[in-house]
């Protein structure tokens, strides 16, 4: 079968592969379940795959089969596996199981191990292929309703983690009830943010570089949220200050305005990734009196475990009956066939107003 791969460390090696065909009797004790792969979104982490600034190939093999945007349709279950039947749609989870006690009790998303794993990105092959198995423990069931949008679950876990962090943290104040937000950036992690932050009530201000006319900001103003190009230290001054900031722009020398921006007992979350050597000037001194003097808040989230996946679920149907259609617009440039591998990083490198990117392996 083909499979979209990179040989790592290897500067724009993406190529098609071919794998065998893979068999439920690959997972023991019966519980494999083979996916049919429908849908994969790509993102930036394919595209600094492909750059070679990290990845690793699976033992026994040079290349490693990217994409963890995975969406599918079961083809066949292993005879102890319940949960799931043939013709179900489904999300796997990205990250697998270490070494640490955060991945033995089901959190590897939390790993302390220096070595971790996460199918697509490093040592595990991804879902830019025809199909996959794996464990039932890694596999979630979306619902028929929400198999036209189920290949934005994975990026919508990244927030659905970051928030339920915040919540979390927040409970050492017993009463925190945020009302007022801030995201950072209107990509598809900020298109989803804004998105989950106002299925629970918040005001959010959604801050980004994108025109007042774009695509992106009828987005996120469609949903009730405001949208502006002001930069966050002034205008946070008219809308702030904000109880919770979620950054998700790429840029790190955000996270230092937003730091200004954030009210007494708040909370920044920052989700981006960022590679590179940029320096910065800031206000050292006033950023720190502000952080210990208003109990304040910053935190770093990554990947996603099964939990959060149940909890995307949820959102996406809450989503779908308060703003019908919403999360299909966000599809924006679909490529057909992983034949077409070099238009799909062609539309990655170069988006030109694209919100997701995303191969069709297979008919929905």
């Amino acid at each position: 079968m083909k499979a979209i791969s990179v040989f790592p460390g290897k500067l724009n090696s993406v190529h098609l592969a071919e794998l065998p065909k893979p068999s439920i009797n690959e997972i023991p004790n019966g519980r494999g379940v083979l996916v049919r792969v429908v849908r994969v979104g790509v993102d930036g982490t394919d595209k600094e795959i492909n750059a070679a600034e990290y990845g690793a190939a699976p033992p026994g093999y040079d290349f490693l089969v990217i994409g963890h945007e995975g969406f599918g349709q079961v083809e066949a279950v292993g005879e102890n596996v319940t949960e799931l039947k043939p013709g179900d749609y489904v999300v796997a989870t990205v990250r697998r199981p270490g070494n640490s006690i955060y991945d033995l009790i089901g959190t590897d998303d939390m790993t302390t191990d220096d070595t971790y794993y996460e199918r697509g990105i490093n040592l595990r092959h991804g879902y830019l292929t025809e199909h996959y198995v794996d464990d039932a423990e890694f596999i979630i069931k979306i619902p028929q309703g929400l198999r036209s949008v189920g290949v934005l679950l994975e990026p919508l876990t990244v927030v659905e983690k970051g928030i339920h962090q915040a919540y979390e943290i927040q409970r050492r104040l017993k009463v925190w009830q945020p009302r007022r937000a801030a995201v950072m950036g209107a990509g598809t992690i900020g298109l989803l943010a804004t998105l989950v932050l106002r299925l629970r009530g918040i005001e959010v201000t959604s801050f980004a570089r994108n025109p007042k006319r774009s695509l992106n900001a009828e987005l996120m103003e469609s949903i009730g949220a405001r949208y502006t190009e002001v930069p966050i230290i002034e205008a946070g001054k008219k809308f702030g200050p904000f109880d919770l900031i979620f950054e998700a722009t790429g840029n790190s020398s955000v996270v230092f305005d937003s730091m200004q921006a954030l009210g007494k007992n708040g909370v920044l979350v920052l989700s981006s990734v960022t590679g590179g050597d940029r320096m910065v000037q800031v206000p050292a001194d006033r950023i720190n009196l502000e952080f210990v003097l208003g109990n304040k808040v910053m935190v770093g989230t990554v990947n996603a475990n099964r939990e959060y996946l149940e909890t995307g679920v949820r959102d996406m149907a809450q989503a779908e009956a308060e703003y019908p259609g919403w999360l299909s617009r966000l599809l924006t440039d679909p490529v057909r066939g992983l034949e077409n591998y070099t238009e799909l990083f062609q539309k990655l490198k170069n988006p030109n107003g694209s919100i997701k990117v995303f191969c069709e392996v297979a008919e929905v």
